[in-house]
């Protein structure tokens, strides 16, 4: 079914532009990674609530559900090198995908919601928003437990059955490990170098499929 392996290929390359346009806006623009209190962040929202809104949609909800095609393009791929362990890091990846969405969505249901509180009481707003901010980055897994391991994964099974070329496998190895990693406190800034290794990572593996389909 080499249409599954097509699709996941385009699939990865719509993550690594998502992952782009995301720091882009976040990092760039906003610079929300550097804003630590609650009334600054709830002050971020009502300014630029529309583009938060819309860049969640693409990061987390669209992200997500893209994310099951390429998990499942992926399976299609390496499973007969590997079966039992791409039995788990399909799991994973779906579980993963799940948590996303649901990251995303408890991210723009909280922010109109905050948004529309804000007019009428706003420190009741900065309270619900540092709720809402709070849930929606624990879902969204800061600290790369869940895509870092299924990373690993996916690299191991395409080593053993020599269904991804090697550096490519040694990649995702590395940038999975870098993800994994990031879930200690002290090394949780390592979740940043995960979000820009694993682009180029998206982008190879997008080419792989790509070509090998």
């Amino acid at each position: 079914m080499t249409g599954l392996q097509k699709a996941g290929g385009l699939g990865a390359f719509y993550q690594a532009a998502a992952y782009v346009a995301a720091i882009v806006l976040f990092l760039v623009v906003l610079d929300y990674g550097n804003v630590s209190s609650a009334a600054e962040k709830t002050a971020l929202l009502i300014e630029h609530g529309t583009a938060m809104y819309l860049m969640h949609l693409i990061v987390y909800q669209l992200f997500g559900i893209v994310l099951v095609v390429l998990t499942l393009a992926l399976r299609e791929r390496l499973q007969a090198g590997a079966p039992a362990l791409m039995s788990v890091a399909t799991v994973l990846g779906l579980i993963w995908s799940g948590l996303l969405i649901a990251s995303g969505m408890v991210f723009n249901v909280g922010a109109l919601a905050a948004t529309d509180l804000y007019g009428r009481d706003p420190a009741a707003a900065v309270t619900l928003w540092s709720a809402v901010d709070t849930v929606s980055s624990g879902l969204s897994g800061n600290g790369e437990l869940l895509g870092g391991t299924w990373m690993i994964l996916l690299s191991v099974a395409g080593w053993r059955g020599k269904t991804l070329s090697r550096g490519l496998a040694v990649l995702g190895f590395v940038v999975g490990g870098i993800g994994v990693l990031s879930v200690i406190p002290v090394l949780v800034d390592l979740e940043g170098l995960f979000g820009l290794t694993q682009i180029v990572w998206f982008v190879w593996i997008g080419i792989s499929l790509r070509r090998n389909s």
